[in-house]
């Protein structure tokens, strides 16, 4: 490409110095050390030049490479007069004040013209940058606001092209002119203080003062980390002799000058884990995978396929929204696709480097496009690939011993984290209680400062060091020798935390500590594997906080596992018998989740007299609720109601209102077992009372989910429906995974009350919106008409359909009764009885619709076993149809 073909011009129509240079260099075939070798100057001199680190070059040296470019007439004449800088440069207008940006600005009619060449690249569309362009916009051109503004951050943050764009938006602010410049590597003072003169329209700074005359002037400062010192003597200077100049730098670290407004750049907001199959919000709408998918789009022409998206979200997640990373991965995709990205480098981020020639300035550095890297990760002399670690060890270097160790240990942190938390990772080593506090907030404000640490959110856990930033620091304690050391701490912390939020898993502020847990997910996880092997009791104390928490994520199975796990591992036996007891209840609460309650009896029998035996009321109120929920999966239903009852009885005489309000519940469960549902509806009356007096909301849904189910019982299907929509809308903002048995239940009303649409509805919800549209609007059209077409049972495929499967299958065959197609509702009906992990009541609720469709004897014998086996006693009307049918059966059919 020749130069009159390049993009970057000034307003005036030029072509700067560096743009020059390349693109004849380019066009002459010759490399930089060919030009270098036959113009009789040094490489670095013509490198420097390119990249616009020399802005004054020697005249001696111009003629010199002109000469070798053997350049004559317009072209050296242009050549020349670019190296000479731009106070010689004349306004292409006379009556116009162009600005450094090519932005004609509002110049007061009374204000002389002033001619300022162009130094800034033209702006970039930025992605996910909306925010940082408003406030920073706001802020350069209010009134009182600042006149030194810092963005930092780490290399490939977007640290450049922020600038830029702010430059150019707030350019009709600035009428004296909007000018920047690149900080040369190892600039003295007199070269940066040249440079910004010179870019703002004069040879030194008196002319300056002049020239601006008071107007509104912006000077934008690239990569002052180059010359620090040089750079802040600079600033210091400008802006105690212009007053109405405002100064937009970007560097890895603040100037350090007073009044400086420092502005941390933060990489690009991710998607969350399952965001790719929640659906809730399309996965292009995140900014790093935005960016992402343009940049991939350069390379190959197909967008990414839906098999691609998991693994789209999970490098975006994994590069941490670091800019630079993103689009050094995305090129990547000429090759490979992002499954195959995601398995060769997903371990490997660090690694990631730079083109040999990298354009980590845009516009500053890069004549041939704008690829809106906004990285610096060149902070050598040197030409050559840089890695990330590379980039990300220049930031960690300014760093002092301290807080490299500090960093190194902060970084064992997964998720986001809180200053407490941060406090007691930093304690001294031998207080392992994290009793001496240490003030950790100074040290975040360096990290911060430094642009390692980003801050989002307003709730405690808001803090998180960038991704490449914690992958360095893991490598640094894991190369000191600490890493197992500092894993050990960290098992340890979340241990504590997660036992000071454990007794919240119970009661009102459920929700919250659920959501706290939530926060520090993958940090429980790491520390349970650590711990397991390093330190097994650490490992257990967290384990034993845990199965509400798994419980209530559906991780049951897992968590099961963790705790048979750590309970049979040698090292624990001695541990304290009542962390044994809770350990050993947790695993008997997971095994009841999943329908394995049977093979841990002796379990909750076991941990129920560790808890006597200490006397231990809390334990042994939960024991036996426990125990008498298992003793119901093997037939035990006497012994569970003596259970109950005695934790009444225990729950009364220590003034305990909640564990009142379980037992209560827990005995209104046998009340209908039983056939009384006038005694089950007064003792849910007292749930709902002993839950609110104990601020026991979720308790109290529950009650309400209860009171629903009788009610449908009793036949009461209007209220039924009615009472099952409140519980359903409470458990959805509690985030209780009974929701969906609940809304069973409520389908079931629905479908008794012959409401077939919404019953429809209830089902398509219940397997997961499978339902297309069209088939969605048919139902509705038929039932319009009277009818519900119903799919066969084998159709439905109840071996995928989850824990539901058999309520599905009930309320099938009861709209399939409805409708008097019995052969159907048989097959349903029937269906419903063999699936897995059914409630007791609802496979006699199944039986009693199978004999009703099909008059078969053998259906009556089963439901009479079954009946007799888990101590439940027929409803009226459930007796009644039976006797009726039993007639019907022996004698000639009614009319």
């Amino acid at each position: 490409m020749t130069p009159d073909h390049d993009r970057s011009r000034s307003p005036a129509g030029r072509t700067s110095l560096p743009e020059l240079l390349r693109g004849h260099r380019r066009a002459a075939g010759l490399t930089q050390a060919e030009l270098a070798s036959r113009a009789g100057v040094g490489v670095r001199t013509v490198r420097d030049l390119e990249r616009g680190r020399s802005v004054r070059p020697q005249r001696t040296t111009v003629d010199l490479l002109a000469a070798a470019l053997a350049l004559t007439g317009t072209s050296r004449a242009a050549f020349l007069a670019a190296a000479r800088g731009p106070a010689g440069v004349e306004s292409p207008r006379g009556d116009a004040t162009p600005t450094a940006l090519g932005i004609e600005g509002r110049t007061p009619a009374e204000a002389a013209p002033i001619d300022l060449p162009a130094a800034l690249p033209p702006p970039i569309t930025l992605v996910g940058r909306d925010r940082d362009l408003t406030e920073l916009a706001e802020m350069l051109t209010a009134e009182r606001g600042p006149r030194l503004v810092s963005l930092v951050g780490l290399a490939g943050v977007g640290k450049t092209a922020l600038a830029t764009a702010v430059a150019h938006l707030v350019a009709v602010d600035h009428p004296a002119g909007v000018a920047g410049m690149l900080v040369g590597e190892g600039s003295e003072g007199p070269d940066v203080l040249a440079a910004s003169t010179g870019v703002l329209g004069a040879a030194r700074l008196p002319e300056l003062v002049t020239r601006l005359a008071g107007q509104p002037a912006l000077l934008v400062m690239d990569a002052v980390e180059r010359a620090p010192g040089p750079v802040a003597t600079t600033l210091h200077r400008l802006l105690a002799a212009l007053p109405s100049l405002r100064v937009l730098v970007t560097g890895r670290h603040p100037v350090g000058l007073p009044g400086e407004r420092v502005w941390p750049v933060a990489p690009l907001d991710v998607p969350p884990l399952g965001a790719e199959r929640s659906g809730s919000t399309p996965l292009d709408t995140w900014p790093a995978v935005a960016l992402f998918i343009s940049r991939l789009a350069q390379v190959r022409r197909e967008p990414p396929t839906r098999d691609e998206l998991p693994a789209l979200a999970a490098l975006v997640r994994r590069l941490g929204g670091l800019p630079l990373a993103i689009e050094l991965m995305a090129a990547r995709g000429r090759l490979l696709d992002l499954v195959e990205l995601l398995d060769r480098y997903g371990d490997r981020v660090l690694d990631l480097a730079t083109p040999a020639e990298p354009a980590v300035h845009p516009g500053w550095d890069a004549p041939d496009a704008l690829t809106g890297v906004t990285g610096e990760a060149d902070t050598s002399s040197a030409a050559g690939s840089v890695t990330l670690r590379e980039a990300v060890a220049t930031s960690y270097r300014l760093l002092a011993p301290d807080e490299q160790a500090a960093l190194r240990r902060l970084a064992v942190f997964g998720d986001r984290w809180s200053v407490e938390l941060a406090e007691e990772m930093l304690g001294d080593e031998a207080d392992r209680d994290g009793t001496v506090a240490i003030d950790p907030v100074a040290l975040l404000d360096r990290f911060v400062e430094l642009g390692l640490l980003s801050v989002r959110g307003t709730g405690p856990f808001r803090f998180r060091l960038l991704d490449a930033v914690r992958d360095y620091a893991v490598e640094q304690a894991a190369g000191a020798g600490e890493l197992t050391g500092i894993r050990r701490r960290h098992a340890e912390v979340i241990a504590r935390l997660v036992a000071r939020t454990a007794s919240d898993l119970v009661g009102p502020r459920l929700p919250d500590a659920v959501h706290r847990l939530d926060e520090i997910s993958s940090d429980i996880s790491s520390s349970l594997v650590h711990a397991a092997t390093d330190d097994p009791l650490t490992a257990l104390r967290l384990a034993a906080c845990l199965p509400r928490w798994w419980r209530f994520r559906g991780r049951d199975v897992a968590g099961r596992q963790w705790l048979r796990r750590l309970l049979a591992d040698p090292r624990t036996v001695h541990a304290d018998p009542i962390l044994r007891g809770w350990a050993a209840l947790g695993v008997a609460r997971l095994a009841a989740e999943h329908g394995a309650g049977a093979e841990e009896l002796s379990t909750a029998r076991a941990a129920l007299d560790i808890f006597r035996e200490a006397g231990d009321v809390t334990g042994e109120l939960e024991a036996r609720n426990m125990l008498g929920i298992l003793l119901i999966t093997v037939g035990g239903q006497d012994e569970a109601r003596e259970q109950a009852e005695t934790a009444l009885r225990l729950a009364a005489r220590n003034g305990r209102t909640r564990d009142l309000a379980v037992a209560q519940n827990s005995l209104a469960w046998h009340e209908i077992r039983t056939g009384d549902l006038a005694a089950a509806r007064r003792r849910l009356a007292a749930v709902d009372r002993l839950a609110a007096e104990s601020g026991e909301r979720r308790l109290r849904v529950l009650a309400w989910a209860n009171r629903a189910e009788v009610a449908r019982l009793e036949g009461w299907y209007a209220d039924a429906v009615d009472q099952g929509r409140r519980a359903i809308a409470a458990l959805s903002e509690l985030g209780d995974p009974r929701r969906r048995r609940v809304l069973g239940k409520l389908g079931l009303a629905l479908a008794q009350d012959g409401r077939g649409a919404e019953a429809a509805e209830v089902l398509t919800e219940l397997r997961g919106g499978t339902v297309d549209a069209m088939a969605a609007e048919s139902a509705r059209a038929s039932a319009r008409r009277g009818v519900v077409p119903r799919q066969r049972s084998e159709d439905a495929a109840l071996s995928s359909g989850g824990p539901e499967a058999g309520l599905c299958a009930l309320i099938e065959g009861n709209l399939a009764l409805h409708q008097g197609d019995r052969e159907l509702a048989a097959e349903w009906f029937a269906a419903a009885v063999d699936a897995k992990g059914q409630d007791h009541r609802d496979v006699v609720e199944a039986l009693v619709g199978l004999a009703a469709s099909t008059a078969n004897p053998a259906v009556l014998d089963r439901l009479e076993r079954v009946c007799e086996e888990s101590g439940i006693r027929l409803l009226p009307q459930e007796s009644g149809l039976l006797y009726a049918l039993t007639a019907t059966r022996s004698g000639p059919e009614a009319p």
